[in-house]
């Protein structure tokens, strides 16, 4: 399938999580399931900050993304795709997808995230078709 396809990422319709396959620098990838939205041929997920996917996707764009389940066990194929971190504008329309997607499960994490004084900023980050080079899209 061309990576300019709408239907890129179709393995993923229907599914609460996906597993994102980051890239250590040895090369070795690490899976973790985790929530996700579509937007057109574009997927938007969130993490902390200070994960390790964070500071392995700051060396590496690469990933790989597949529908899982909560434990991260596979559903269906994964494709290679590349990440990079929104800012601004592109946050809270990341913020408002996965708003729709997940509800008030994602209205009540916030709210007790907020709540609790959390300190750890979270990070949105926007995976886009094939492997590519995205260029200086890649930024804090």
């Amino acid at each position: 399938m061309s990576t300019n396809s709408p239907n890129y990422f179709s393995a993923l319709h229907g599914h609460q999580y996906m597993n994102l396959v980051t890239f250590r620098k040895s090369g070795v990838g690490v899976k973790t399931p985790v929530w996700f939205a579509l937007n057109g041929n574009r997927l938007v997920m969130y993490t902390l900050g200070t994960s390790g996917k964070v500071k392995r996707l700051r060396n590496n764009p690469r990933v790989q993304v597949g529908p899982s389940d909560a434990r991260g066990e596979p559903l269906g194929t994964a494709v290679e795709a590349r990440a990079h971190f929104l800012q601004g504008k592109e946050v809270k329309t990341a913020e408002k997808l996965l708003g729709k997607k997940y509800g008030l499960l994602y209205t009540l994490l916030n709210l007790r995230r907020k709540l609790s004084g959390a300190k750890i900023a979270r990070v949105f980050i926007e995976i886009t078709p094939g492997n590519q080079a995205i260029g200086n899209r890649l930024t804090d």
